[in-house]
């Protein structure tokens, strides 16, 4: 991999990093005003596959077949990557605060590290083992500084979970496009993520409830519309986007590493809009989960991905690729 899709892929990186940490802290005052989890992750999904549809068509105009060969990587997008992480996450929050509640998820890079030790039996590099603990510090010191006190047991099942959920959103994201636009996935996923989450919702077995009472954000009463415009168009549509076309540049490891610097743009944003509280222990967190990206970039072996399947020999009638 050259030096120039690697800083792309950083950048892109970390505007999705920037974007997606907007969530938490625009979800939680519906979630307190009458939203249930998956009311908020259907609209969400729902407007933000909706933003990206026109950029999506266009992407794929004379090239449907790509997206028949990607029909189950869209699928595992929609329900891991979107409804499942997501509702999972938020319904975690209604019982956690949003730092403990991404603290958890965002051990999904340790995760994944330690999944590919113990499925290759190879020992990661000294330099990976040390950037997940630097980063690791850092999440800690970003969001519980302070220690978080009594924690529903439950919403930290929920919050794990959401864990293993966001390491899978980055192993679908990884995976060879085979002629997926990046904007395809993301829109295709979060439409049928919302349908999904829709057809759940109109079964009964999970609550669906909306408010269109005003919000308190910014310090004071806000327009309900308000939070969910910024979350679609911002942590939802370009989130994704971005995410996902970081992830194929970088591959699953380096990009979810990145992607810790979501708790810190998360950390910023409750204490912008809820008024948590921030301290200079938070910030020096911020720059160990720095250190721990750098030093996970240092190391040059690419991480292993799951095999694909061979190509398909010509004499069968179809084109190599």
């Amino acid at each position: 991999m050259s030096h120039r899709p690697t800083s792309l892929g950083l950048l892109i990186a970390l505007l999705a990093a920037a974007t997606f940490g907007m969530s938490g802290a625009f979800i939680k005052p519906l979630l307190e005003s009458g939203w249930s989890p998956v009311a908020a992750v259907t609209v969400r999904a729902a407007v933000g596959g909706l933003v990206l549809l026109p950029f999506a068509l266009v992407s794929v105009r004379g090239r449907w077949d790509a997206v028949w060969r990607g029909r189950w990587r869209l699928l595992g997008m929609a329900l891991v990557g979107v409804a499942g992480t997501q509702v999972l996450y938020f319904a975690a929050i209604q019982r956690i605060p949003v730092s403990t509640g991404i603290l958890v998820e965002y051990l999904a890079p340790v995760l994944l590290v330690a999944v590919t030790w113990a499925l290759s039996r190879r020992a990661p590099h000294a330099v990976v083992l040390a950037g997940s603990a630097v980063a690791v510090a850092g999440l800690v010191l970003v969001v519980s500084p302070g220690g978080a006190g009594a924690l529903d047991p439950f919403g930290l099942l929920l919050a794990v979970i959401a864990m293993v959920g966001c390491a899978a959103f980055y192993v679908i994201a990884a995976r060879p496009s085979d002629g997926l636009p990046p904007v395809a996935l993301a829109s295709g996923g979060l439409l049928i993520g919302a349908l999904a989450l829709a057809a759940v919702g109109a079964t009964g077995l999970l609550p669906v409830t909306v408010s269109f009472a005003d919000v308190d954000l910014f310090g004071r009463p806000t327009a309900w519309w308000v939070p969910i415009a910024v979350v679609g168009v911002l942590a939802t549509a370009v989130a994704y986007a971005s995410s996902i076309t970081a992830t194929e540049l970088l591959g699953s490891r380096l990009a979810s590493f990145v992607g810790l610097l979501e708790v810190v743009a998360a950390t910023l944003y409750a204490w912008l809009l809820l008024g948590e509280q921030l301290s200079p222990l938070q910030l020096l967190g911020g720059l160990l989960i720095l250190a721990g990206i750098a030093l996970v970039r240092a190391d040059r072996t690419p991480a292993p991905v799951a095999p694909v399947p061979a190509p398909v020999p010509a004499s069968n009638g179809r084109n190599t690729p």
